[in-house]
């Protein structure tokens, strides 16, 4: 059962799920828009979320964090150079996810997903 339990497995281990996150994570602040399922999505965008939240205050403390999620050191200082004094007057709601269809292999519902 699952009672209470928020977190999306998406049908991996902890840590193939969490390198899964970071991997989407780190795409969605390099490009600013990604083309995945429906679910990814969903489980991802709370992370780029508090992501961009951190990023908003630019200083040494905040690239370590971000370091210790994201993947490339190019994401990190776009996050901090570009993202954060973008979004820095907006409270939240960063992303936005919109259907493309269905993929051809097996009909999973695709989104994508963007920053706003």
């Amino acid at each position: 059962m699952r009672h209470k339990s928020k977190t999306k497995t998406l049908d991996r281990k902890k840590a193939p799920r969490e390198a899964l996150l970071r991997g989407l994570a780190t795409s969605m602040i390099i490009y600013e828009k990604i083309k995945t399922t429906k679910a990814k999505a969903k489980a991802v965008k709370p992370l780029v979320e508090r992501l961009i939240t951190t990023a908003k205050v630019n200083d040494l403390h905040t690239r370590r964090q971000l370091l210790k999620v994201l993947y490339h050191k190019k994401a990190v200082a776009k996050a901090l150079e570009v993202l954060g004094p973008r979004y820095k007057e907006r409270k939240g709601g960063y992303t936005r996810i919109t259907a493309v269809g269905q993929r051809a292999g097996d009909g999973a519902e695709m989104v994508q997903i963007e920053f706003v």
